[in-house]
């Protein structure tokens, strides 16, 4: 396949290696540190392993008969998750060739008869910047779009922030604050299924819809290096002191070697209204600088204004803003009114 207008050539990414492959996505990895501080090397050391393989689902642009750029999505039942996609910077039509390679991935999952869901989140592209390939040719075939934000907050000051913004937040008697342990596996999934029923994020992220999807969705945070390494010094869960299940949860990774990026906080809905998201964070955010961070991250959900809310109160900015794409084939998702929910 050929992009006449700027001459592209779109060919199937299971032709190619990961040893042709190596050089664009190392100056990927280069623009995630750039760009949101993440040391992206061990999900492209990971990417690769795949790529030779030669069974992950894609496309690489040509230019001039070089790769210029590739995308890729994975298949999860009858949902298909756009990987990524990327064109080396110093392409000078890189975004119509961006669009094109989004553009035919998207055709392919369009016309697949097994494939009744696609989602996106592509951290590394500006809020509108993907709209034309999402957009779909007619009313109704189009994705449902979410904006996102990427929030960080510099740690280096923690103290003096404590002192001059922070009044004194008490961890209810009933509940005991404790360090992430692998027994706390299952009734973690068990805690994110139940926090996000009825949450704007189910609709983004289906995998919070069952508790199959969120031991799924845990598994991947705690064992892979997609959303950084795995920090179980630097999460904290509150549970009940009689029961010993967890009601509130904070986990983090490790994206860089001073930067932690909290993964997963969640509320158990009997519990809203407590503080308990706040005091989760102002624990964990007044320990993380002994294991050696300086900055701490996060992505929230625009529309999601009780947790904006609580980020501006602790200090986060944003760095960037970028969307979260859905399509559900059989129609578009139900929207969910924000009132109903709150991290807190």
């Amino acid at each position: 396949m050929t992009d006449t207008q700027h001459q592209f050539e779109i060919l199937d990414l299971r032709h190619f290696s990961a040893k042709q492959l190596r050089p664009l996505l190392e100056q990927e990895a280069q623009l995630w540190q750039r760009r949101l501080r993440w040391d992206y090397r061990s999900s492209t050391e990971l990417l690769l392993q795949y790529l030779d393989s030669r069974i992950l689902p894609g496309f690489v642009a040509l230019s001039r008969g070089k790769v210029c750029g590739y995308t890729f999505c994975v298949y999860e039942g009858h949902k298909a998750v756009i990987g990524d996609v990327y064109v080396a910077q110093e392409i000078e039509s890189g975004l119509a060739a961006t669009q094109a390679l989004t553009g035919h991935l998207l055709d392919v999952l369009e016309a697949s008869p097994d494939v009744e869901r696609i989602e996106a989140q592509l951290l590394l592209f500006d809020a509108g910047t993907l709209t034309r390939p999402f957009a779909g040719q007619a009313p109704g075939q189009g994705f449902v779009i979410f904006p996102r934000l990427f929030e960080e907050c510099d740690l280096k000051d923690i103290a003096a922030m404590v002192r001059a913004h922070w009044s004194p937040v008490a961890v209810p008697g009933e509940l005991e604050l404790c360090a992430w342990a692998p027994g706390f596996y299952q009734p973690t999934a068990e805690l994110i299924h139940a926090a996000y029923e009825g949450h704007i994020d189910a609709q983004i992220n289906d995998q919070y819809r069952t508790l199959h999807g969120s031991l799924r969705f845990l598994h991947n945070i705690v064992r892979f290096p997609g959303c950084g390494v795995f920090d179980a010094a630097s999460s904290w869960i509150l549970r009940d002191r009689r029961t010993h299940l967890p009601v509130a949860s904070v986990l983090c990774s490790r994206i860089s070697p001073n930067v932690a990026h909290v993964t997963q906080l969640c509320v158990s809905p009997h519990w809203r209204g407590r503080r308990l998201g706040e005091t989760l964070m102002r624990h964990c955010m007044q320990h993380l600088p002994a294991q050696g961070y300086t900055a701490l991250t996060l992505t929230v959900t625009e529309a999601n204004e009780p947790a904006v809310r609580l980020y501006r109160e602790l200090g986060f900015t944003t760095r960037h803003r970028f969307d979260a794409m859905v399509r559900d084939k059989g129609g578009q998702p139900h929207r969910i009114p924000l009132d109903s929910f709150s991290d807190r």
